[in-house]
């Protein structure tokens, strides 16, 4: 399950790591202090923007330990954050335009350390391809020469119109970037925020925090390494950004650089695969101020539904989300002193096919969906309508959440006001004219032009599914999935995979299990993960006429045309076979009645996001 649109820089106003100052955490009031969180996936890295590490868990973590210019509430609004700083449009013409963000003064991170201008200078670094060329890091878009930087957020709308190096104001508590035309949701395209100290306190080998001297001479380094394109310096800094923060196990030895933030909370412990722990961070001065009273935050990760959902029962954790079987939905509803929350996320299941490797890796794929293979593509849509879509919903959402739906579009949901336009036109009614049997039996029929003798009793055509493990929902998925596809021809291999967020480019799956969860309102939606390059595309789709439309919602236009972008978009996707959606996630959240202001949301993260409100 990928997660979240929730990219460090440039694109994250979220942010990254942060602290704040003294005196905004109220006294404790309550005799509970401590808030444990149940999470699906174990945690794997303090970096969420990596391909293998942008992941639910990780995000949810990051989101308490840092906040930048703004944040999403559980409206779908976004909120801006003026503790943190402030943002505006400074010149606004059809091929220059400007947005500024300024740092508010006296914020620190949690080192003590002043935030400025000079922490916002990352995000050209893992946002920008010409700037990678430019500095001698790669070429995003070259798998003989990739990225040194393993950033997601390349390819993306601000790659596209980015134009030369932010500005660091003469007080270096400002950057303005420069667009070459005015861009949709403008506002979500902050620099990011980073301790760029502490990156080059890594990157030299320091094992201790910086004095206040020390630190700001490391920020006026790397500021100089940056604008001065210094090749070997920042594959120094790519070192430490790709690899030191994939941590698992943090307690006394961690290098304290590592933990360094601006958010409410700081991590303080954690055990590989059981659990990670926060305390507040006495110099936060960044956010909305703590409500006071937890004075810990506890993140247990437990991958089966109904376990987690007998842990909240036994008061072992406070607050579950996650994947809820029809029975652990039954057990919350029944628990005395836990309140239930139910609804849709905006997180949504679907099936990916590769068509070939991962741009800028060096593998070949050359598995049955491939597109050097003259059957891949026919193959993949025969793969798509014998999808047990609809038994899938039947048996495993619908006793969860009765009014889910078979999804039509991948790019916009079914309460989205352009859902029904879209579904219209996408040509994605190959996979829904008639009955599953009637699509199944065609899927046969093309799946027997090229292995002679397949049959429902016989299925012939080898196709290897990641299936994401501990994970419950996934398995009853595949429980479903292999002998309905057999009955088109298809001998499916579900692979239970651990540790499968690391694997996703992995070329020796010809299908993957995924969703993806949106952390953001933006035009350009889904753009990440069809662009060939796109920091979410792990299936090397990389069709010239799909880029082309994907790039067209780049540019500000109406609803209207926006609409019929989206629509050109979806029909290259459908009718190239490469993904099916299937369905929304069911949302269920339960949590102990004492905690107060508990209020789900929509977007990624969807629990987290007010953790500030939060209790008892």
């Amino acid at each position: 399950m990928k997660l979240r649109l929730n990219k460090r820089a440039l694109v994250a106003s979220v942010a990254v790591a942060g602290i704040a100052a003294v005196g905004l955490i109220a006294p404790a009031h309550a005799a509970r202090s401590t808030v444990v969180i149940h999470e699906t996936n174990a945690f794997t890295s303090l970096n969420t923007g990596t391909p293998d590490t942008n992941l639910t868990t990780n995000t949810d973590v990051t989101y308490l330990t840092g906040i930048g210019f703004n944040y999403y509430d559980d409206k779908k609004s976004l909120i801006k954050n003026p503790t943190f700083g402030s943002y505006k449009i400074t010149k606004n013409t059809a091929k220059d335009f400007r947005t500024t963000w300024t740092v508010a003064p006296g914020r620190v991170w949690s080192d003590g350390t002043p935030i400025t201008g000079e922490d916002l200078m990352f995000g050209i670094v893992l946002n920008s391809s010409k700037y990678s060329i430019k500095a001698g890091l790669g070429d995003p878009n070259d798998e003989k020469n990739p990225p040194v930087f393993n950033s997601i957020s390349y390819g993306g709308t601000l790659d596209s119109h980015i134009v030369g190096l932010p500005v660091l104001s003469s007080d270096k508590m400002s950057v303005t970037l420069q667009f070459d035309a005015p861009i949709p949701n403008w506002d979500l395209y902050s620099p990011g925020v980073f301790p760029v100290h502490t990156l080059v306190a890594l990157a030299a080998g320091k094992s201790s925090l910086l004095s206040a001297s020390e630190a700001a001479a490391a920020k006026s380094t790397f500021v100089s390494d940056v604008t001065g394109y210094d090749t070997a310096a920042l594959k120094k800094y790519a070192k430490v950004w790709n690899e030191d923060y994939n941590v698992t196990k943090i307690d006394s030895s961690t290098n304290p650089n590592l933990l360094v933030g601006n958010g409410g909370f700081l991590v303080s412990s954690a055990v590989t695969d059981q659990s990670l722990t926060l305390k507040p961070n006495p110099k936060y001065n960044s956010g909305p101020k703590l409500s006071g009273g937890i004075d810990t935050v506890v993140f247990r990760f437990i991958a089966d539904g109904t376990a987690a959902a007998q842990a909240l029962s036994n008061g072992e954790i406070d607050l579950y989300q996650g994947q809820a079987t029809a029975d652990a939905v039954s057990q919350l509803k029944a628990m005395k002193g836990v309140t239930v929350v139910g609804g849709t996320s905006s997180c949504y299941e679907h099936i990916d096919l590769r068509t070939n490797a991962t741009q800028g890796s060096k593998d070949v794929y050359k598995g049955i969906f491939a597109d050097s293979n003259p059957a891949g593509k026919a193959l993949r849509q025969a793969f798509l309508m014998a999808y047990p879509r609809d038994e899938i919903i039947a048996k495993i959402v619908k006793p969860v959440n009765e009014n889910a739906v078979v999804a039509s579009s991948t790019f916009v949901m079914p309460q989205e006001s352009n859902y029904k336009a879209v579904a219209a036109g996408n040509a994605s009614s190959v996979y829904t004219a008639g009955t599953q049997a009637q699509r199944t039996a065609a899927a046969l029929k093309i799946v027997q032009r090229y292995y002679k003798g397949a049959s429902a009793s016989n299925p012939m055509a080898p196709v290897r599914l990641e299936q994401p493990s501990p994970n419950a929902r996934r398995a009853a998925e595949a429980a479903l999935v292999v002998p309905a596809l057999a009955k088109a021809g298809f001998k499916v291999t579900a692979v239970p995979t651990t540790g499968w967020s690391g694997k996703l480019d992995n070329t020796e799956w010809d299908a993957e299990f995924y969703a993806w969860c949106p952390s953001a309102v933006l035009q350009t939606g889904t753009n990440d993960n069809f662009l060939t390059g796109g920091g979410n595309n792990h299936m090397g789709w990389s069709i010239p006429s799909l880029d082309k439309a994907l790039r067209s919602l780049e540019i500000v236009k109406s609803d209207a045309a926006v609409t019929r972008d989206i629509i050109t978009a979806e029909r290259i996707v459908n009718q190239n076979a490469l993904t099916l959606a299937i369905f929304q996630h069911p949302a269920v959240t339960a949590y102990n009645s004492t905690l107060k202001n508990v209020k789900p949301a929509p977007l990624s993260p969807t629990l987290v996001w007010n953790y500030w409100d939060w209790t008892y």
